[in-house]
């Protein structure tokens, strides 16, 4: 009898568990993988090719570095800036951030770290990869639809096809699995102003997640760390520590050995003096939105913007007076149309404005920024931007182009690289 109901009570369990699941077919983001092994054996250097979706952008020795999103990086010269030319493309699958110090490139390459000898630009060389430094991330999806199952074990993902699916789902008030996207659309390079002594380093623009100073490479990952990488020996390249901001963090800069990080709701100041261990020293809170800052002197330049990504709804350039780095305050506020990418030199302020073009102030009076606009160019898309003294370089949907800001009162186009259109 006991026998009996024993396999009663586990026929019961059973049907239970049974009837707790049933199959159902939906729509869902599937993911489409790179193999490891593909991944790390995909490095090559190519002829140059057409710029299409092109992303961060970066300096070094009268060369540009262009990433092409999740392909590679574009080596442009620019010895002429009236007619830059491309030398080369470096392929890197999954490459979005990248920094140089001392003639050697880091480039990320999903969640591996990239390093290349660009001594020679043209003919740039593969010295070796490290391997899972970083976090695993996914590309960006379809977020009407949910996410299909994420093996890490397959490789990375390269990107998602919708796609028709069955699958056994739980009766639970949650069916669908939650994934978190990191790659989100900041990820450009930050402008160090003072370096350690023997390093040489380039130059980037405003939106960036990686930077080098002293000996140290600096990535922000995921949502709120700050990866600190010592990159002082190439041959031993190994994470010296993990710092944990909150806020979201979205790029990074670097002035006077102090760091700037822009988060989703705020900005977030660490000193720099012992480089390995960046030391927070205050945080200044906005309202949220995407969040790119420059520094000069003692004021902060952050641009805020709205959208389904950032959050919020105001479009404004902000001014932080961080004359002291403990108690950052808001010192003007002025609003703008869709601020991106923003620069400042010597006290001209380059504000990107996406299908609005660029825009250029006269910034040594801040509190009356908007009212000195010096000149704009409506008829480009501007992302980001490095102002060099002379010549500003700027990045956007439509190409790389290059400006002469020598007379103020002659601003004007030298030179581009337009985007090639893709063919479906």
């Amino acid at each position: 009898m006991k026998r009996i109901l024993l396999l009663l009570s586990l026929l019961g369990l059973v049907i239970s568990s049974c009837e707790d699941k049933t199959l159902q077919t939906y729509m869902a983001n599937v993911p489409v993988y790179m193999s490891y092994e593909d991944l790390r054996a995909s490095f090559k250097v190519s002829n140059e090719q057409a710029l299409e979706k092109p992303g961060k952008i970066y300096f070094k020795d009268s060369y540009m570095y262009i990433n092409e999103y999740q392909k590679g990086i574009h080596v442009v010269d620019l010895s002429d800036p009236e007619n830059p030319v491309k030398k080369s493309f470096i392929e890197i699958p999954g490459n979005v951030d990248m920094s140089i110090r001392n003639d050697v490139l880091y480039a990320e390459s999903y969640v591996d770290l990239v390093l290349i000898d660009v001594s020679d630009p043209t003919q740039p060389i593969f010295i070796k990869r490290i391997e899972d430094i970083f976090e695993y991330v996914i590309p960006s999806y379809d977020y009407e639809y949910p996410l299909d199952e994420i093996d890490q074990d397959k490789g990375v993902i390269t990107a998602f096809e919708l796609k028709k699916i069955t699958r056994e789902v739980d009766h639970n008030p949650y069916p669908w699995p939650i994934y978190y996207d990191y790659a989100m659309e900041s990820s450009f390079m930050g402008s160090p102003k003072v370096n350690g002594a023997g390093n040489s380093f380039g130059i980037g623009g405003s939106m960036a997640r990686f930077i080098t100073y002293d000996d140290y490479l600096y990535a922000l990952e995921s949502t709120y760390k700050l990866k600190c990488i010592d990159i002082s020996n190439p041959d031993q390249v190994e994470v010296k520590n993990e710092q944990y901001l909150w806020g979201n963090v979205e790029t990074v800069f670097i002035a006077d050995q102090y760091m700037y990080v822009g988060t989703s709701n705020g900005m977030h100041i660490l000193s720099l003096e012992v480089p390995s261990s960046p030391n927070q020293l205050s945080s200044y809170q906005h309202i949220t939105s995407c969040d790119p800052v420059v520094v000069e002197g003692d004021w902060a330049y952050v641009t805020l913007r709205s959208g389904n990504l950032c959050g919020g709804n105001q479009n404004l350039l902000e001014v932080i007076n961080i004359a002291d780095k403990t108690d950052p305050k808001r010192e003007a506020s002025f609003g703008m149309k869709s601020p991106y990418g923003v620069g400042i030199d010597n006290g001209i302020l380059f504000v990107c404005e996406g299908e609005y073009g660029l825009r250029i102030f006269d910034a040594t009076d801040v509190h009356n920024i908007v009212q000195n606009q010096i000149a704009s160019f409506p008829g480009i898309h501007a992302y980001d931007v490095i102002p060099l003294g002379t010549f500003l370089l700027l990045i956007g949907d439509d190409g790389f182009h290059i400006y002469d800001y020598s007379n103020l009162e002659d601003i004007h186009l030298l030179g581009s690289i337009p985007v090639m259109a893709v063919e479906d």
